[in-house]
């Protein structure tokens, strides 16, 4: 199937382009006329993969990358977050709800069960000491334009 639109986006590892990255996509998908459920689903899933490259990717994140490639399609959008970190040893136990590489901090998890939860489909590949890919797909329901 071919996308009837396309966007990459690099942004610094920072907390603060979290937020950034989350309005950027759900704006993206606006031509399809989402339903606001529907837009914050999509920032929602974002949100955590963006924020997992940030606490959980690389020892110093200012000084690295995240990469954001998104695609609409008649019906959908496709969203990959992408880091060069330091990966992830078991995907099927990260993908647990309270799994963290951060144990000795705060934390509840990895924000897998999240993407989970608000998309239609996830994916997540990941090589130790290369980084992690997380694909998403979320369908968008045209919703009729009201007068």
């Amino acid at each position: 199937m071919t996308p009837i639109n396309q966007m990459k986006m690099t942004v610094l590892a920072k907390s603060g382009n979290e937020s950034f990255v989350r309005s950027a996509v759900a704006a993206f998908c606006v031509p399809l006329n989402p339903t606001l459920e529907t837009i914050n689903d999509i920032k929602t899933a974002v949100s955590e993969a963006v924020t997992n490259v940030v606490v959980h990717a690389y020892g110093e994140p200012e000084k690295n990358f995240i990469y954001i490639e998104a695609e609409l399609f008649d019906d959908s959008l496709s969203i990959i977050v992408r880091d060069t970190g330091c990966g992830i040893a078991d995907i099927e136990r990260a993908m647990q709800p309270m799994y963290s590489s951060k144990s000795d901090k705060e934390r509840s998890g990895m924000g897998f069960t999240f993407m989970q939860a608000f998309t239609d489909g996830l994916t997540v590949e990941s090589v130790v000491g290369e980084g992690t890919t997380v694909k998403m797909t979320k369908r968008i329901a045209k919703e009729s334009l009201r007068v």
